[in-house]
């Protein structure tokens, strides 16, 4: 039953990482880290739906967000992630 337990969390990444906008974001993002501002106008999306993309990262623990004054700066803090990233544009 552990292992189901382990398999789940990596699907569940899997699955965030899956869908092009958030896989957009975490190439970018690990090139450099980045605001919902900037992210935004690389991807000329609007603010909301950036942000729920983010929101979605976040919660997978794929990404962290910095704080900074009013801003936020977010980075990709998953290593299984970076790897597959890799992986994938090498």
């Amino acid at each position: 039953m552990e292992d189901i337990i382990k398999y789940e969390g990596k699907a569940g990444i899997l699955k965030a990482i899956a869908h092009p906008v958030r896989l957009c974001i975490i190439k970018g993002l690990m090139d450099k880290k980045c605001n919902v501002s900037h992210i935004q106008e690389c991807l000329e999306l609007p603010q909301s739906t950036v942000s729920q993309h983010l929101g979605i990262l976040r919660s997978k623990g794929i990404i962290k967000g910095e704080r900074n004054g009013l801003e936020v700066t977010y980075s990709v803090v998953n290593e299984d992630v970076k790897k597959i990233i890799n992986a994938l544009f090498d």
